[in-house]
C-alpha cells in the first residue's frame, strides 16, 4: 500500500508539496542568487554558492524552485520589478483618455525601473543576460513587458488612429520604452555627462513629463498629418 506521505509529482496545485517561503528567506534568497549571478553569469554561478551567502539548504532551493534556471528566472523577475508593479497595473487598468493614460503609464514605468531601492547588482545581472540571453529572459519578456508595449501601442494607435501592429505605432512605442529605459541601462554613461542628475521622487516625475511632452508632440504632429492625408484624398 502506498505511503500517506507520497508526494505529488512537481507542477501540481498541492499546497502541502510546495507552500510558499516565508517572505524574509524568500527575499534574502532572491538577493543573494542575485548578487552570485551578477558576479559570475546565469552559467558559471552555481546554486551551493547562492545558498551559502543566503545561508539555506540547497535542498529549499531544489523544493521551491525545482532548478538553477527557475531560479533565476524569478531573480529576473525580482530584478526587473515584476514584484511590485501594483502602480504599473493600475496604469495598464486606467480608464482615462488616452493621452491622460499615456502619461500614466510612462509615470509608472519610470518609477519603476529607477526605484531608489534597486540594488547595484540588477544593473550587472541585466549586462549578462543581455549579453548572453538564457530562456528565462523569454519569459520575464512575456509577463512584465509584454503588456506594457501592448497598451503603450494600443494608446498610441488609438492617438494616431492606425492598428496597434502597424509599422509607425509599433515605431513610436519603441521610442517611447527606449527614453524610460535609457535612464537605466545608461546610468554610468549619464553619471559622467550629468553628474548632478539626482533621481528624487520629484526628477523622476519632472522627467516622465518630459517624456510624455516629448513624445506627444510628435503623436499629436502625425495624426494631424494622417488625418490630413486621409481628407486629401477623400476630396
Amino acid at each position: 500500500m502506498a505511503s500517506s506521505t507520497a508526494r505529488t509529482p512537481r507542477g501540481t496545485s498541492d499546497p502541502v508539496r510546495n507552500p510558499a517561503l516565508p517572505d524574509g528567506t524568500r527575499n534574502k534568497l532572491l538577493d543573494s542568487a542575485g548578487q552570485v549571478f551578477a558576479d559570475f553569469g546565469y552559467h558559471a554561478a552555481t546554486v551551493r554558492e547562492i545558498c551559502a551567502r543566503a545561508g539555506v539548504n540547497v535542498a529549499l532551493v531544489n523544493y521551491h524552485f525545482g532548478d538553477k534556471l527557475e531560479l533565476y528566472t524569478e531573480v529576473l523577475r525580482h530584478s526587473i520589478g515584476a514584484h511590485r508593479d501594483g502602480i504599473i497595473q493600475q496604469a495598464l487598468r486606467s480608464a482615462a483618455p488616452p493621452e491622460e493614460a499615456f502619461r500614466e503609464l510612462i509615470h509608472a514605468m519610470f518609477q519603476r525601473v529607477c526605484r531608489a531601492d534597486r540594488p547595484g547588482w540588477h544593473f550587472r545581472l541585466m549586462v549578462h543576460e543581455l549579453a548572453q540571453p538564457t530562456p528565462a529572459m523569454a519569459a520575464v519578456i512575456d509577463d512584465t513587458m509584454r503588456p506594457i508595449y501592448e497598451r503603450f501601442c494600443e494608446l498610441i494607435g488609438v492617438m494616431l488612429g492606425l492598428p496597434v501592429d502597424h509599422d509607425k505605432t509599433r515605431l513610436c512605442a519603441h521610442s517611447v520604452i527606449a527614453q524610460v529605459v535609457h535612464y537605466v541601462h545608461s546610468r554610468h554613461v549619464i553619471s559622467r555627462l550629468w553628474p548632478e542628475l539626482d533621481l528624487t521622487a520629484e526628477r523622476i516625475s519632472e522627467i516622465s513629463t518630459h517624456i510624455a511632452d516629448f513624445s506627444l508632440a510628435y503623436l499629436r504632429g502625425n495624426s494631424r498629418k494622417n488625418n490630413t492625408s486621409r481628407n486629401t484624398r477623400k476630396t
